[in-house]
C-alpha cells in the first residue's frame, strides 16, 4: 500500500501496471506495426522489485498464479514468466483494493494462522497462559 497510495488515483488496473512499469514499450513508427519489446524500468524500482519477489513466492505456492508461470516458462522463459506473474499480482492488488473483496483463491487454513502473527507485529499485546472468561465461585 505504501509505494501505492492511495488507490483511487488509478482507474483502471492498466494505469497501475505502467506506475510500476511492468508493460512492455511499444515502439512504432507511422503506420508499420508496433514492436512490443521489454519492460522499461522506469517506474517505481523499489516496488516493481518487491512485486517480483513476491512473483517468484507465488510461481512456488499452489494456485492459478503458479499455473500461469509455468505456461509462460514454457513459452518464455522464467525470468519473463516472474514480471508476468508480478503484472498480474498488480492487476490483482488493484481489483482487491478497489472493490474491497477477499481474494478468491486465498487458503483459509494458511490465512488463520498468519492472521495472528500479524496482529502480534502490528504491536497488539501477547495473550499470555490460560485467560479464563467467566468468574469463578
Amino acid at each position: 500500500m505504501a509505494p501505492i497510495g492511495g488507490i483511487d488515483r488509478f482507474d483502471h488496473p492498466g494505469k497501475l501496471v505502467s506506475y510500476f512499469e511492468l508493460n512492455p514499450r511499444v515502439r512504432q513508427s507511422g503506420l508499420g506495426a508496433p514492436h512490443h519489446g521489454r519492460i522499461s524500468k522506469a517506474g517505481r524500482s523499489h516496488a516493481r522489485a518487491m512485486l517480483i519477489e513476491a512473483a517468484w513466492a507465488a510461481a512456488k505456492a499452489p494456485g492459478p498464479l503458479q499455473a500461469f508461470f509455468v505456461r509462460i516458462r514454457a513459452k518464455r522463459g522464467h525470468q519473463i514468466a516472474a514480471v508476468a506473474v508480478a503484472r498480474k499480482l498488480a492487476v490483482l492488488c488493484w481489483h482487491v483494493l478497489t472493490k474491497e473483496k477477499d481474494y478468491l483463491w486465498t487458503r483459509p487454513a494458511l490465512l488463520t494462522n498468519k492472521t495472528p502473527a500479524m496482529e502480534l507485529q502490528a504491536g497488539r499485546p501477547q495473550k499470555k497462559g490460560n485467560q479464563r472468561t467467566g468468574l469463578r465461585l
